[in-house]
């Protein structure tokens, strides 16, 4: 009878519209939820075969959709390791919980954002309970690299507050102008010397000492110095002897010309750079290229040595953490010395409506979302990682509440049918008196 099908297409109505109003009222409860995406939810009729001269209504089912590929406003913050995905992608993330356990192989879970904080152990770790993952950096500070398409290489990023780190140095660069006068027939100026400090592979202090004795000629310029370099890790020993020559033209006067070794590493003319090995392994030292004022000159009277610079440090104190847009990871040292950790890659999947919500903004990986892949933050498809930010809720109260309207009244319709074929029905049972 069509007045029962017209009741239960009603009560399939309130049961619909109760489900929006549950998904509207856990939108509108995490309005301010960091990184909530909304949930929609849609009606679809159901058609229950009919005859031209009889109708039977089929009611209304609901499904519900949570739309994670919707992305918030970012909005700053002050914590440096405060991060999200500024487009398509997430970060990778696993429990602590399977941490703690041990396990070898935790679940990747996904998440846009998260403000992350060093827990006791070091672990990056959201106040839910959420670790960063990333892949390690080796000793030399760069990735490897490591498969795409699993957590093969995945680790929950650790770095402790109380780790020390020694770096020693590799390169040295230096600036010094030579007086011009020193290679003229008579000069009796003698040598200049110079020292630069240098740190070996224990951290420890050592000292580069560099002397530059001038070709006197009997007569004219001979604009040629020696540059002789030895270490006090070795003993004094020299290291590298090499025949420095300086352009008198008018067009390039006073830089370097040329540089012949005699001992140590050739000079590489393109980059200005000699390697020589010091104590501890090899060290690169740039004085600067041929035709430029960048390193190494010959001018007037004074001998000026400007520039000493040099990488590595004695032992440095962790003071912290920074996440750049590539997510690389690095550990801030109190020497001013930066070391990579780590790389967060950036995980995306062809549909990511179908990935399953978990609790604290988290997502897993299911067959309707398909497999995932991990990028390099900013290639492919995906976003730059932002630091400092928090990706805000897609939730628009004023639309939510709209909508809330909306269903009540859809709800108080369908409940007047129901009342109205409860009548018509009573008016039927009247007929027999």
């Amino acid at each position: 009878m069509s007045l029962s099908s017209s009741m239960n297409a009603s009560v399939a109505g309130l049961s619909s519209n109760a489900t929006q109003l549950a998904s509207i009222s856990d939108n509108i409860a995490n309005s301010s939820t960091y990184g909530y995406k909304r949930v929609e939810t849609d009606f679809e009729a159901m058609v229950i075969g009919n005859s031209p001269s009889t109708y039977t209504a089929g009611g209304v089912s609901t499904t519900n959709i949570r739309l994670i590929d919707d992305r918030g406003p970012l909005i700053g913050t002050e914590n440096a390791t405060d991060l999200a995905v500024d487009g398509r992608g997430m970060l990778p993330v696993t429990s602590m919980n399977e941490v703690d356990g041990g396990n070898p192989n935790p679940p990747l879970m996904l998440t846009t954002t998260g403000s992350f904080y060093p827990n006791a152990e070091g672990y990056l770790t959201t106040s839910s309970g959420l670790v960063l993952m990333g892949w390690p950096a080796d000793d030399n500070g760069t990735i490897p690299s490591y498969p795409r398409d699993t957590t093969a290489g995945l680790e929950p990023i650790q770095i402790a507050s109380s780790q020390l780190y020694g770096s020693p140095t590799t390169e040295v660069g230096i600036g010094v102008n030579l007086p011009a006068t020193s290679t003229t027939a008579g000069s009796t100026t003698g040598p200049e010397v110079m020292t630069v400090e240098y740190f070996d592979n224990l951290g420890k202090s050592e000292t580069l000492t560099i002397t530059y004795t001038p070709t006197v000629p009997a007569s004219g310029s001979s604009n040629s110095w020696t540059m002789v370099i030895t270490d006090s890790a070795s003993g004094g020993a020299v290291i590298g002897e090499y025949d420095l020559v300086f352009d008198a033209s008018r067009a390039d006067g006073g830089t370097l010309a040329t540089v012949t070794d005699v001992t140590g590493g050739p000079y590489d003319p393109a980059t200005g750079t000699m390697q020589v090995n010091v104590a501890g392994g090899p060290m690169d030292i740039n004085i600067g290229t041929p035709g430029q004022a960048d390193g190494m000159t010959q001018l007037s009277e004074g001998y000026i040595p400007y520039r000493s610079e040099r990488n590595g440090a004695s032992v440095g104190i962790l003071t912290s953490v920074e996440v750049d847009a590539n997510g690389y990871v690095y550990a801030v040292y109190d020497t001013g010395e930066t070391r990579m950790m780590y790389q967060v890659p950036i995980v995306d999947v062809p549909n990511p409506n179908g990935l399953e919500a978990r609790s604290g903004q988290t997502f897993a990986v299911t067959q309707a979302s398909g497999g995932f892949f991990l990028w390099d933050a900013g290639d492919g498809p995906t976003g730059a990682v932002e630091a400092y930010a928090r990706e805000e809720s897609t939730v628009d109260v004023a639309a939510e509440l709209t909508q809330m309207i909306q269903t009540q009244r859809a709800y108080s319709s369908n409940a007047k049918v129901i009342q109205t074929v409860d009548e018509m029905l009573q008016e039927t049972t009247n007929l027999k008196r």
